[in-house]
């Protein structure tokens, strides 16, 4: 790490505030012991012996940038329901500012894990897709809340909460906020004038197509940055660490190597992390080791998890 720009101080990390705008979810694990096979079917049954919620989505966003050292404000939407109720206490519990709409029309995302044996046996999703644009009412709150921000997150899980969002990018933009966004879909010309997309492997495929080796790949991203009037694209590699192409060209993060236990939300990590750091004024390309080091520090966790300043500053 000593060649790295130096990690911002607690006291300068406090002043970042991040707006994280997005699809939130409910993370509902239920653990339990697996000590037989049903009679009825060859699948174990599993006897619940603790239940346990945890902020998804976009939330686990804004519970990342908190953990960090950085200040979160959570904008979104929910429904209506029990999931939305807890939503909101384990937001307030956490102490994270809120902006949430409610929209009877939509039910609040469930990803319900039944875990025996410290083995994810099943994940069921509870969910719909809105057929409208569920942000569009919250337009005045983001104006509101973007004034009183330092950096701009878009975490779109393809669930329909941003299906529309040129406009807020362009708001952000036009008051000199980075925009950071975890893309998701096909349709990546929505993004259009953010600072920065985040795709994985698969993800960054998808639009381009696969590639034939590192500089082909690095042809692919600078003309998708170009087209789409990026300030920058990094491209997240799980085990091979991550890449940032911007006007300078590639620069490439190796993965640090720690056992990995569990790569949910890793991605949510990154990208709070690397906008935690641009709203203490830290240039992208410093940043993106940082980033790096924190996604290495949640992959050894179990499910959807955040780092501590303490843990990301060793």
């Amino acid at each position: 790490m000593n060649a790295w720009a130096a990690l911002p101080s607690r006291h300068q990390l406090a002043t970042s505030r991040v707006l994280v705008v997005g699809d939130v979810m409910l993370d509902r694990y239920w653990f339990g012991a697996v000590d037989r096979i049903s009679p009825e079917a060859p699948v174990p049954v599993v006897r619940v012996t603790r239940e346990e919620d945890r902020l998804g989505g976009a939330a686990n966003v804004a519970v990342n940038v908190q953990s960090l050292g950085a200040q979160a404000t959570l904008l979104t939407v929910v429904g209506e329901d029990e999931a939305a109720s807890r939503l909101e206490k384990l937001l307030a519990e956490r102490g994270i500012r809120t902006a949430l709409g409610r929209d009877p029309q939509l039910k609040t995302i469930v990803k319900l894990r039944v875990i025996g044996r410290s083995q994810q046996l099943i994940r069921v999703d509870f969910e719909n897709t809105p057929d409208h644009e569920v942000l569009a009412q919250m337009l005045a709150a983001f104006d509101t809340e973007l004034a009183q921000h330092e950096a701009v997150i878009f975490s779109d899980y393809g669930k329909g909460g941003l299906a529309h969002i040129p406009q807020m990018i362009e708001r952000a933009r036009a008051a000199g906020k980075p925009v950071l966004i975890d893309p998701k879909g096909h349709d990546y010309a929505r993004y259009a004038g953010a600072t920065l997309l985040t795709p994985n492997r698969g993800e960054l495929a998808q639009i381009t197509g696969p590639w034939r080796d590192e500089a082909h790949l690095a042809e692919l991203a600078q003309a998708m940055r170009t087209q789409l009037q990026l300030q920058a694209l990094l491209l997240t590699r799980s085990e091979d660490g991550m890449t940032l192409f911007d006007a300078a060209g590639a620069r490439h993060v190796p993965a640090e190597a720690r056992e990995v236990f569990d790569v949910t939300g890793a991605g949510d990590t990154v990208i709070a992390a690397l906008a935690a750091l641009a709203g203490a004024g830290m240039p992208l390309r410093d940043a993106v080791p940082w980033a790096n080091h924190a996604a290495s520090i949640v992959v050894g966790k179990f499910g959807t998890a955040s780092v501590s300043y303490d843990e990301w500053a060793q």
